[in-house]
Order: C-alpha cells, then structure tokens, then sequence
C-alpha cells in the first residue's frame, strides 16, 4: 500500500498491514468460515453478552439523562447527550470505510485500534462521578469528552466489526448469531438494570454513579477479551485506492444507481426521526409524574426485557423472511411507544412505553446493521455501511437538538412528531422497499485512482 503509511511502520504494525495475504480460493475460505463458525459463534456471543451488561449501566435512554440532570438542569444538556448516543457511532463510518475495504485484516482494526477509541474512554466517565461534587461543570466537562471519544472511537472501527461479523458469519446464519448474541446480551443488561437500581437507591449521589460508571467500564473492557479470540477468515482484497474526488464520485454512483438501496436511505432516515424523543421519555416521567430516582434502573430493566424479546424473535424472523420485515414492525413498536407515552393517563404507561421502545431498539439493532450488508456486494460491504451509518448519524445527530427545543415547548408535543415520523417511517418501508434478499445485487464499479485518501 503505497503512500503515507510507508513513513509510519508502527502504524502498519498495529493494524497488520504488511503480512502476506494466502491466495484461496471461496470454496477454502468458505470451508475455514464453517470450521471456525462455533468457535467464532462463542466468543462473539460473549464479547457481546458483556458488552451490552456494561452498556446498560450507561443506557442513554434512562441513567445518563439522570446523571446530567443532577448537574444541570438545562436541556440542551440532556439533547447533546442524546445526539452522541443516537449520532456519534453512526458518523465516522463513512470516513474509515473506504480505508476498511482496503484492509485483508479486519480484526487489527477492531481488537488494536478499538481497545483505544472505544474501551479506555469508559473509565474517564469514573473521572466524571469523582469530579460531581468538586465542581458539577468539570464533571459535566469530563463526561461529555469521554462519552463522545466512546461513541466516535466506536464509530470508527464499525466498518471492520460489521465486515468482520459478515466474513465469519454466512448471510443465512447472521440474523441468528446477532439475534441470540443480542438476546443474551440483553437479558445479561436487565440484571445491570436491576443492579444500577439497588446502586442508585443505596448510595448518595455520586457514589452511586461512582459505582455504575465503573461497572460498566469493567464490563466493556471484559468483553474486548472475548472479542479479540475470533478467528478471521482472511481474504485478498481487490478494491482499490481512490483519491477524495474520485471516493466521492463513487459514493454518488451508489446513490444514483442503486434505487432499492436509495430509498431504504430515506426509510432509515425517517426511522432515526422517529426516535428522536428517546431520551427525554425518563426526564418527562420524572417532572410530570414525579416517579423516583430509583425507577429509572426499573425503566432500564423494561427497556431491555422488550430488546431481549426484540433481538431474538426480529433475529430468528430476519433469517427466514429477510431484514425488511422486521425494521417495518419495529418502526409499529416504536410509534406505539410514543403514542403510550404522550397519552399517559397514569404513570404505569411509561413502562410500557419503555418495553416498546425496547422492541423497537431490537430491530433497529439486529437488522438496522445486518439489512446494509445485503444492499451491497461483498467487496463495497464496508462503503455501503459507512454511506448507511453516517447520513444515519448526521440526521441522528440533528434529531436529538430539535427533541430539545420541542421539549422546551412541550414534551406531549415532542412524542406526538416522534409517533408520525416512526409511522412514516413503517409506510416507506412497507410500500416503497424491496428486500434485498430478493434483489439482484449489482457490482458498483471502483475507480483505480491513487491519490490524498491514501
């Protein structure tokens, strides 16, 4: 690979740039995918089993808009936490996608370079519970940068996990594998909802988040282990480098010509607004109801039952009808979810806003991620997903903000638009949509041009 990374040896190193790559044929890559397919099937499970245990003690949904509400009572606060959660994995992608494609070693990239990006930054948010009762700004300071150097940092290497889960996975087994992954790790997220609710209710602020904030880097950094024993199939690459002006006349020939995969853009889009109240259902519960401190890890617990029942079923269901299917019922889950909470006559009705938010977010999940990779042919996976993700996260980065300033009007308001753009969201998938799996997948042609992106 010639070009800037021949001045950074270390840099080749660490991401294994210059081993040589076997010549194989698919039948002998194939034939390794199926002997390594158990083994790979439990590490992953359990990198992501522990992962989603330490994420839920950081759900975005319900336990970071209470931190953030016991240092400011501002709710742009509470819509730039949102718009990193909803936003900030989804935005780099396309960046480091084309770059992606490029590397035979997807794992370097996801094991290496995510130990950094992602895993080192949880526990800076322990930093940010120990600074809570010096100086609640500094504290609040801390946070956001560890928060977004989590989110971005993830974002980066999320090309080369999603590429790295399609090259161990077949197409037919993936939604099982993430499905079942997800359901695990999901039930295992209930059991830290419960746990972040005795620590919230037997603690005092802020030992209490002292507490979850570490558990959850714990967790996190627990599952970087199980992640870096898969076992990577690897393949010569034959995508080649492009300079910036080329990349970009590649990314709108995707756009021009492929249509299915155009209009599942807007879908997704639509979709992204439609959950762009999430994280002010736990504040609205708190302010017009008056619930507890401590029904925040119960909402955290409901959240993920419906994301336990969500993962397995929506993946299970993906395998057998596609990935469509199960986006256009959880679009249903989440207006229905909206449509509960705006209309709440008592209290109770944020628990089952918050079940069906957590369906929603299991399909999203599940086949939000594994539908992209089948728009596109094997050897663009990584610019199809990057395209996906970041016009996804630039709209989810937007959504969050608006949520604010809606919230400031009226929270009823807020979760009424979400319920119309998640139902419309439904309308264009159902109508306007064709699964992929059925469609002919056309190569997008790549221009041979060398030039600044290398």
């Amino acid at each position: 690979m010639p070009g800037r990374f021949r001045r950074y040896p270390l840099w080749r190193w660490f991401l294994q740039l210059d081993p040589p790559v076997p010549d194989r044929s698919d039948g002998e890559i194939m034939a390794e995918v199926e002997r390594h397919y158990p083994w790979n099937f439990v590490v992953n499970l359990l990198d992501v089993t522990w992962y989603w245990f330490g994420l839920s003690f950081i759900s975005a949904t319900t336990i970071v808009p209470l931190f953030i509400s016991k240092l400011t009572p501002h709710p742009l606060a509470l819509g730039l936490a949102a718009m990193i959660a909803q936003g900030a994995w989804f935005l780099p992608q396309l960046f480091t996608a084309h770059f992606t494609e490029r590397v035979p070693r997807k794992k370097a990239i996801v094991v290496r370079l995510g130990f950094v990006l992602e895993r080192v930054p949880m526990w800076f948010l322990v930093a940010a519970a120990l600074l809570a009762p010096v100086s609640p700004l500094a504290a609040l300071a801390v946070f956001f940068l560890a928060y977004t150097w989590h989110g971005l940092g993830a974002g980066v290497i999320a090309p080369a996990w999603q590429d790295l889960i399609a090259k161990c996975f077949p197409v037919a087994r993936r939604g099982r594998f993430l499905g079942v992954s997800l359901f695990f790790g999901a039930a295992a997220g209930t059991l830290s909802a419960l746990l972040s609710t005795r620590l919230l209710e037997n603690h005092p602020f802020p030992v209490n988040f002292l507490y979850v904030f570490a558990a959850a880097a714990l967790a996190i950094n627990t599952s970087w282990l199980f992640l870096a024993l898969t076992r990577e199939p690897v393949a010569p690459v034959s995508v080649h480098r492009l300079g910036q002006a080329p990349f970009l006349a590649d990314l709108r020939a995707i756009l021009g010509q492929d249509a299915n995969f155009r209009r599942f853009l807007v879908a997704r889009l639509l979709l992204v607004l439609g959950g762009m109240a999430s994280g002010f259902v736990t504040v609205a519960a708190l302010r017009q109801w008056g619930v507890p401190d401590s029904k925040v890890g119960i909402y955290t617990a409901e959240l993920l039952i419906g994301q336990t029942a969500g993962n397995l079923v929506f993946g299970l269901l993906a395998d057998r009808y596609g990935h469509k299917l199960s986006l256009e019922l959880g679009a249903l889950a989440s207006c229905l979810a909206f449509l509960a909470v705006w209309l709440a006559p008592q209290a109770f009705w944020f628990d089952i806003g918050f079940v069906l938010l957590g369906v929603a977010g299991g399909a999203v999940v599940v086949s939000g991620i594994l539908i992209v990779l089948e728009f596109a042919p094997a050897t663009r996976r990584p610019t199809y997903a990057g395209l996906a993700n970041t016009a996804t996260g630039l709209v989810s980065m937007v959504g969050p903000l608006l949520a604010a300033a809606l919230a400031r009007w009226s929270y009823d308001g807020l979760f009424a638009i979400s319920a119309a753009f998640s139902l419309a969201a439904w309308l264009a998938l159902h109508r306007w949509v064709r699964e992929p799996r059925h469609a002919a997948v056309e190569p997008t042609p790549v221009v041979e041009t060398a030039g600044a992106f290398e």
